[in-house]
């Protein structure tokens, strides 16, 4: 890998209001934008099986479970640059498909296959519409070739005597219901559980409104891998989300976390539904999925890893697999419903995970992709105040008498707890050695490349720093793996992105691994309301490129698909030359013309009610400064920056005539003028904003601007208001200071500050005789992102 990428945010602009992306065209109900949707413990999911086919495989396990195959208007799921218009009207539109079921309740039956339409009536009120299948169908009821006509078409489950036309003008989503045998809708599980499957053959749309815009923007390589997770994506089909992958730039090696909600069976267990190995160690539905994304993996060029991670859904964890505190409380995760952490000393834990990663690597193999597999994330959970999970029965039998009591995991521990956490460590390093041995047999004789991911933050923390003996065991050194797998998310967003270095310094000192046999793991953002996060990612992605890391994986790609962010490469040889350091003429500058610009959807309804979208988080400013050009002298100074500029090629800084300080007035900054956060103890990094509409009311949220080019001679700082001088300026307008700021301080600042621009157009069109004739030349700049 080469270092200095420049990776940027590409905004937050969707296809549909942005007509400059690459656009393209698909068929309403096209294959791969089908989703399926049903409630735990049901599985199902949906694969494309042909350019106009699909099918849908589901496991059930109690008489009220109900799938759906759906179609939306609006595409929730994909990347901005890559989505599907919204269109709600299908009135004009004709739907054929063939259908074939087996082990659902078939099209005749009460509560056969139903279309389900959500939408509005024609005066604008909410509206559900129930279409049974059977009443369109022309054929057996488990092999039939419906036809849909949304001009003319009825609810009802009898016709024409209990007809309810519907409105297809307004229409938000469908889904069609498949139900086991002895489906009663009600909370009783079935005797057994039950298989079923469904195929939509010879899918046609057909009429006015068939056709979709969708966005076909096609990336640049951007040297980076992506990672994903089946928890997050088993909804879509294998194919929607390779086309993401690969138009998005991503190229290598897909990290795909297997998850832990959505791969095991379940069977009855004294009354609840537990992890099984019955019928296989994964379920059918989750099979055919992966089945169908190592095979559209391996047709677009991208490899596989497999991570298994030693979490499983609580809910359906058996209780004795469990990592327990000395209490006996159970290790749980923070997610909500929350998975639980096994116990590396449990033989029945560890050998359902063995099987589970043979499945999956034995699907990689059957597509002919090359076998790679990770353990993802194995530690002793420590829940609050320091308890560790390392009291179950199983562990506490393996380790005997050097099981202690440790009443507080954190600071500094007695030599017998000591020699407790290095026996947690050996037990560790021999359960995650036995499931590489396990994923390397099912590969055969063909090589295994083995990785191991290991969350920093957790397992270096500075509170707790000889849990690092249980969490990062020695056992790990010495090529126990080919590539040890680093991340940092929390350091990151969180301000403290530096201590990576230093973190894996520490990690190559005690496990032995060179930069080049590491990846480093960037990302990622859990909330929307955070996306401007993705900026210090991206700047710590550049880092560990910088570093020498071997790899770099984006984490991961719901949410890069959600925020619309976009990782940009420099052309070979050109990784400097995005943005040059220097200002545009001053006294050229000062006579601009300022535009501010922000991206709003807007959708207006019949009844002249309107919704409103936000697409950008930050506004985009354009001058002209043309209106500066005043001599011979300024068109000599013009020519000579642009053609160094390379015309649009290279950014710089443009001092903002109208908008350049941080004080209110527009005059002198003060280290008062703006707050930038408020200490914690910890936190030492604080980037600088600026805030508009603080101060209004009734005002909502006021808009807060990240300043990244500010001007490093005119910067004061204060905390707790007082000023101070201990800190240093760096790159993209962050502020670091020696010692954290105390809790509850309040950090501001006062500055002045560039913004980066280009030149709007590859040709500048001025002359001698323009400004002689009293004629206002047009110079025009955009402002950049992700300087």
């Amino acid at each position: 890998m080469t270092g200095g990428d420049p990776l940027a945010l590409a905004g937050w602009a969707r296809a549909a209001a942005e007509p400059h992306h690459d656009r393209g065209w698909i068929k309403r109900f096209d294959p791969r934008f089908w989703t399926v949707g049903f409630a735990r413990p049901m599985m199902a999911a949906v694969v494309t099986t042909a350019p106009d086919a699909l099918r849908i495989d589901a496991q059930f396990y109690g008489r009220g479970d109900l799938g759906g195959l759906i179609w939306e208007s609006v595409d929730r799921w994909d990347h901005p640059l890559l989505a599907y218009e919204t269109a709600r009207d299908y009135r004009g539109c004709t739907f054929t498909f063939r259908w074939t079921s087996g082990g659902v309740v078939a099209l005749d039956a009460v509560h056969g296959p139903t279309l389900t339409i959500e939408g509005r009536d024609a005066g604008g009120a909410p509206r559900i519409w129930n279409v049974r299948l059977w009443n369109y169908a022309a054929g057996s009821p488990t092999d039939a070739l419906i036809t849909l006509d949304f001009g003319a078409l009825d609810g009802g489950f009898l016709l024409p005597g209990q007809a309810d036309p519907v409105f297809a003008g307004d229409i938000d989503r469908m889904l069609i219901s498949c139900v086991p045998p002895g489906y009663d809708g009600s909370a009783l599980a079935l005797t057994a559980p039950a298989e079923g499957w469904v195929e939509l053959h010879d899918m046609r749309c057909g009429g006015a409104g068939s056709t979709l815009a969708i966005g076909d923007a096609v990336q640049g390589e951007n040297s980076l891998s992506i990672a994903n997770g089946y928890d997050d994506c088993y909804h879509m089909t294998p194919a929607r989300v390779v086309r993401q992958i690969v138009q998005l730039g991503y190229r290598g090696d897909v990290v795909h976390y297997v998850g832990m909600s959505h791969y095991f069976r379940l069977e009855w267990q004294s009354g609840d539904l537990r992890a099984s190995l019955t019928g296989g160690a994964i379920n059918a539905p989750c099979a055919a999925w992966h089945a169908g994304f190592a095979a559209e993996a391996m047709a677009a060029g991208l490899g596989v890893i497999w991570s298994l991670s030693y979490e499983l859904f609580a809910a359906h964890c058996p209780p004795s697999w469990r990592q327990i505190d000395a209490v006996g409380a159970p290790a749980l995760t923070a997610w909500d419903p929350p998975s639980a952490l096994l116990s590396p000393a449990n033989s029945a834990a560890m050998g359902y995970l063995q099987l589970v990663a043979r499945a999956f690597v034995g699907i990689g193999k059957a597509a002919g992709l090359a076998a790679k597999f990770q353990v993802g994330e194995p530690w002793w959970w420590v829940n609050a105040g320091g308890k560790l999970c390392a009291y179950d029965t199983a562990t506490t039998a393996a380790l005997g008498a050097v099981s202690v009591p440790i009443a507080d995991v954190r600071g500094a521990q007695s030599p017998a707890a000591r020699a407790m956490l290095d026996a947690l460590g050996v037990l560790l390093a021999q359960s995650t050695a036995a499931l590489v041995a396990a994923a390397r047999d099912q590969a055969g004789p063909a090589p295994l490349t083995s990785h191991v991911l290991v969350f920093l933050p957790t397992v270096l923390d500075a509170a707790a720093p000889e849990l690092r003996r249980a969490n990062v065991p020695v056992g790990w050194a010495g090529g126990a793996f080919d590539i040890l797998q680093l991340e940092d998310y929390d350091w990151v967003t969180g301000g403290r992105g530096e201590d990576t270095a230093e973190a894996r310094t520490v990690m190559a000192a005690r496990l032995g691994y060179p930069v080049s046999a590491q990846h480093y793991f960037a990302g990622f953002v859990l909330d929307a309301a955070d996306r401007d996060q993705w900026r210090a990612i991206a700047a710590a992605a550049r880092n560990a490129q910088a570093d020498g890391v071997a790899r770099v994986i984006l984490w991961a790609l719901p949410q890069v698909a959600r925020d619309g962010f976009v990782a940009f490469a420099a052309p070979s040889g050109e990784d400097e030359m995005a943005f040059d350091d220097v200002h545009f003429p001053i006294a050229i500058g000062r006579e601009a013309s300022v535009i501010t610009e922000f991206s709003t959807d807007v959708i207006s309804a019949d009844s002249g009610y309107e919704q409103r979208s936000t697409l950008w988080q930050d506004a985009r400013m354009q001058y002209d400064a043309g209106p500066g050009v005043r001599s011979e002298a300024d068109v000599r100074a013009l020519i000579d920056f642009y053609r160094a500029r390379r015309g649009a090629a290279r950014g710089f800084r443009f001092r903002d005539p109208i908008d350049q300080s941080s004080a209110a007035d527009g005059g002198v900054p003060a280290a008062t003028d703006q707050r930038i956060g408020t200490g914690d103890g910890t936190a030492r990094n604080f980037a600088l904003v600026k805030v508009y509409g603080a101060g209004e009311a009734g005002a909502t949220v006021p808009q807060q601007r990240a300043i990244r080019l500010p001007d490093p001679a005119a910067i004061s700082v204060a905390v707790g208001g007082a000023v101070t001088t201990s800190w240093a300026l760096l790159p993209g307008g962050v502020i670091r200071f020696d010692v954290p700021p105390a809790p509850g301080a309040a950090v501001t600042a006062g500055f002045l500050f560039d913004v980066p621009v280009r030149f709007a157009r590859d040709q500048l069109d001025i002359s001698r005789a323009t400004f002689l004739a009293g004629e206002i030349a047009s110079v025009p700049l955009i402002e950049v992102r992700g300087q």
